[in-house]
Parts: C-alpha cells; sequence; structure tokens
C-alpha cells in the first residue's frame, strides 16, 4: 500500500483532533459511530498518516489508539482482511505503537471475524505467523502478552492449528529450531507458548508433542547454571501440568526424571526445587498417571522426597511445607495413598509424624492436609480405605505416632489438633472425615467425648470455610456409626443424639431465640 501523500497542516490537526475524540472514548464504539468516522476519515487517510507524518510529535500514538477503536468494533474487523499488508508492514514496524496496533488487529481479527475461514486466509496470505513469533521473542513484554494470547486464538479457530504446525511442516516454523538460536528470555517466551498452546485442546497438544516441544522443557530444566531462568521453566511447567490431560504426554517423556534430580541436588536454591517437587505432585495426582510411568521413577522421586525430610532441621521450611504438599498431591489417589504407605522408603511417616508436630505451625498445617488426602478426602467414598497392606500400615504408623508422644493415644492427638488455631482445626476435620470410614479410627474418635463436643459445637467455627468442613466432618462420622456395630452400644447413645442433632442442623444455622421488638419510652429532650 502506497503511502498517503503529506497532509497540509490545517488537515493534519483536524485529523488528529478527530482521531484524539474518537481513541480518547472510554467505552467501545458502536458499529454505526465507526462507519460514520471513517467516512470522514477514510481508513487509508488514517493508516497514511501513520507513514507519512510519523515525523509529526503525537501522530502515531493519537492515530495508532484511534485505530484500536475502529478495529475493536465488527465493523472495523471486517475491513482487516482487506488491509493484511497493513497488518504485515505493522508486524515488521521499528515503532512500539505501530507493532503494538498490529498484534492487536490480529487478536481483533481473530476473535470478531464472522467467517474463521477468512480469517485464516489472511494469515496465508500474508505470512503473518512468522511475524507474530518474532514479535514474541522480540517484542517488549507487552507487544509479548499481546501476541501470546493472538497465537492462541488461532490454535482455537478452525484450521488455525494447521498454520501452527501444517501437515508434514510444509513451511512450517519450527519453534524448536527458534529456540536454539534465541536468547534465555526467548526461550522462557516459547515456553510460555507453548503452555498456553497445550492447554486448547487434546489434540494440539499432541501436536506439541509430536514436534518435540516438550523436550524444550527437558533443556531448560537440565541446564541450571541460571537460577532464573530455570525457576521459570518450572513455573510454566506448573501451570502447563495443572491441565487434565497434561500427565499423559508428560510422563511419556524423561521431565520426572529431570524433576526427581532437581530435587536430589543440595546444590539448587530451596526455592526451585519447591517448585519442581509440587510438578511432580500435580503429575502424579490421576490415577492414570501410575498407568503410564515406570515406577522406578516414581520409587526415585519418593527417595528424593525422603531425603529432604530426613533432612528437616536444616532446610527451608517453605520447601519442607512444599513437600509435604506434593505428598497429599500424589496420595490424593488410591494408587498414590497406597505407594506412598507401602513402599520401603516409608515416606509417608513422615505426614504422620509432622501432622501432631507442633513445633512448625506451617508444616503442621501441611501435614494435616497431606493426612486428609492420604486418608481419602479427596476420593470418591467407595475408593478412601486401600488394601489390606496399605491399610495395615496406616493405622500402625498413627499407633506408633501416638505411642511415642505425651498424648499416648490417637484421641488424644486428634482432640490436640482441634483444640489448635482455626486453620489446624479445618484441617483437623479434614483428617477426622477419613480416618473414620476405619472402624478403629472411628472407635478412637468415639472414645472422646471432647471430641465430639468439638465438631458438633456450632459455635466452634466462625467462617464459612470452617463450619462447612466442621460439618462435612460431622457427616462423615454421623455416617460411619450408622454402618457400624458400634451404633447399638449404649454408652454411645448421647453422643449419636449429639451427632444426629448437629447434621440435622447443619452448618450454618445456629438456633436462637426470638427476642420480640419492644417499644421505647422516652422522655423528649427541650433545649
Amino acid at each position: 500500500m502506497d503511502p498517503a501523500a503529506a497532509m497540509e497542516t490545517g488537515e493534519l490537526d483536524a485529523l488528529l483532533r478527530a482521531a484524539d475524540d474518537f481513541g480518547s472514548y472510554p467505552g467501545v464504539h458502536g458499529d454505526d459511530t465507526v462507519r460514520q468516522f471513517l467516512e470522514q476519515f477514510p481508513l487509508p487517510k488514517l493508516l497514511g498518516a501513520l507513514q507519512s507524518q510519523a515525523d509529526v510529535p503525537g501522530t502515531i500514538e493519537t492515530v495508532a489508539a484511534c485505530l484500536d477503536k475502529v478495529f475493536s468494533s465488527r465493523y472495523g474487523v471486517s475491513l482487516l482482511p482487506s488491509y493484511g499488508e497493513f497488518i504485515q508492514a505493522g508486524l515488521l514496524a521499528n515503532s512500539k505503537n505501530i507493532r503494538q496496533l498490529a498484534c492487536k488487529a490480529v487478536v481483533h481479527l481473530l476473535d470478531k471475524a464472522g467467517d474463521s475461514a477468512v480469517a485464516v486466509d489472511t494469515f496465508v496470505q500474508h505470512n503473518l505467523y512468522p511475524l507474530l513469533v518474532n514479535c514474541l521473542i522480540e517484542g517488549d513484554e507487552e507487544i509479548s502478552a499481546i501476541t501470546l494470547d493472538a497465537i492462541k486464538r488461532l490454535a482455537e479457530i478452525p484450521k488455525g492449528i494447521d498454520i501452527i504446525f501444517p501437515p508434514d511442516d510444509q513451511g512450517s516454523l519450527q519453534l524448536d529450531k527458534v529456540a536454539a538460536q534465541s536468547s534465555s528470555m526467548a526461550r522462557i517466551r516459547i515456553l510460555s507458548l507453548i503452555a498456553k498452546l497445550f492447554a486448547v485442546s487434546s489434540s494440539t497438544a499432541t501436536a506439541i508433542r509430536d514436534s518435540n516441544l516438550l523436550s524444550l522443557f527437558e533443556a531448560e530444566i537440565k541446564d541450571r547454571n541460571d537460577m532464573l531462568k530455570t525457576l521459570s521453566a518450572l513455573e510454566i511447567l506448573y501451570e502447563l501440568a495443572e491441565h487434565p490431560h497434561s500427565n499423559i504426554f508428560l510422563l511419556k517423556t524423561s521431565l520426572l526424571q529431570h524433576i526427581t534430580d532437581v530435587i536430589n541436588d543440595s546444590t539448587t536454591d530451596p526455592v526451585v526445587r519447591s517448585r519442581a517437587a509440587l510438578i511432580s505432585g500435580r503429575l502424579l495426582s490421576s490415577a492414570d498417571a501410575f498407568m503410564t510411568i515406570d515406577q522406578s521413577c516414581v520409587m526415585n522421586l519418593l527417595l528424593a522426597i525422603d531425603r529432604i525430610l530426613r533432612m528437616e532441621e536444616s532446610l527451608n521450611a517453605d520447601e519442607i511445607e512444599s513437600t509435604l504438599e506434593t505428598l497429599g498431591l500424589i496420595g490424593s489417589t488410591t494408587q498414590g495413598a497406597r505407594l506412598l504407605l507401602t513402599d520401603s522408603s516409608n515416606v509417608a511417616k513422615h505426614v504422620v509424624e509432622l501432622s501432631f508436630d507442633r513445633q512448625g505451625r506451617g508444616k503442621q498445617l501441611a501435614a494435616l492436609h497431606a493426612f486428609g488426602s492420604i486418608c481419602g478426602v479427596d476420593r470418591q467414598e467407595d475408593q478412601m480405605k486401600l488394601d489390606d497392606q496399605a491399610e495395615e500400615r496406616l493405622k500402625r504408623l498413627v499407633y506408633t505416632t501416638a505411642s511415642n508422644s505425651p498424648k499416648l493415644t490417637p484421641s488424644a492427638l486428634l482432640l490436640s489438633v482441634l483444640q489448635q488455631d482455626p486453620d489446624i482445626r479445618i484441617a483437623g476435620y479434614r483428617v477426622l472425615s477419613g480416618l473414620v470410614v476405619r472402624e478403629w479410627g472411628l472407635r478412637e474418635v468415639c472414645s472422646k467425648p471432647e471430641i465430639i463436643r468439638v465438631v458438633t459445637d456450632p459455635t466452634m467455627d466462625t467462617t464459612k470455610l470452617g463450619m462447612e468442613a466442621r460439618y462435612t466432618c460431622c457427616v462423615a462420622i454421623n455416617k460411619a456409626l450408622s454402618s457400624s456395630h458400634l451404633v447399638h452400644e449404649s454408652s454411645l447413645s448421647e453422643l449419636i443424639g449429639k451427632l444426629n442433632e448437629a447434621v440435622r442442623r447443619g452448618p450454618y444455622l445456629l438456633e436462637r431465640k426470638r427476642v420480640e421488638a419492644q417499644p421505647v419510652v422516652d422522655t423528649m429532650q427541650r433545649f
């Protein structure tokens, strides 16, 4: 597109005043308003002003803001396919404002175009995808974020993914090759793009795997010379591991082995090790994970975690808490809980012991939540109990921990947890809810009337979370009792009555005596 001829001073001033008013409007202009504006100031004239009047102070900023408002409307977007050359030139421009405008125009085109096929054709005809990738890795933080959003939106429309990952790689831009030639910051941005694309769909995740792009994460994690770079890569991987289908793909790589190496490396910063541990927990927090990963990899991970917890005195408290949270994530599934309880590392021992250790509040809180997960509170009701070997190990751990403490019995230990601050007590409710599905756990809870007094007291907790956790615990105890032979023991009749009343009352309702309004008669004050 040829640049417009230089405007007269008066004409340019009028255009800039109108563009400033239009661009500074706080809301989104309607299509009719945009159409009327473009009738007075046609799009070629506005685009021409960016090119021919760039040396006039304020022109680029004002016109760019105005055009962004134009392209924010559906009418403005409908014009963009005819101005693909402008988008192409804008993505290559040296001016930040023009490049940002072009990136936003791409987002508007993908977001508001009535026909996605037109948007795809515009990308193909003007070869926009490689230019967007260039903006991603070379632009400033703001341009990079807009570009990231644009490429993600491209992957979400029909046939858009074929531009990013074309069949047979014909004419495709290889992200792994771009990363190999880029700076560390650019590589981290490429990892962010991969994570965004991974979340689009399972087919997109498959394309990423088939393109061997997950190996970029492995390379960044293996190279631990730059702590900030490694931590950035782990943060992105942590985000990626949150998606439901992530473990199917990630566990088929060597990522878990590299993550275990990070956890094992005593020279690595504790913050990096903590994030690596939490990623491993996320990867192993689904039942499918244990059908995908080699068990020896999980064993090595548990040994690394066990080593950290054995050295807790000399390590960062936050790292201990993250490690305990990791064990809770692993123990949230039946397979994971069984492995934690029966593995030779006996790593579950740390969880149980720290659950009742009042020396460090943060560690105790993390341990209690992990203990609740291992006991099954995050699983379906019919999956809470484990096989005989794991159940026996769990029982032995609880009784051994109690006998080695001043409290001597599990019931006394559990009561001590409920007598602490609200956050600890809420975590204790979780543990109780999981233990009472076991006959021995139910018997221990019922042997302490003080425990039942706490869980049935509607004034005990004042927060919504606390009241709901207490009520869930009440329901769990009541349900376990109703299906146990203990329900027939006369000594428990008063306790059962309290539980039934608490369940009937619900989590929030506290019965209060109704106070009738009383008229007040007072002598009028005179001045």
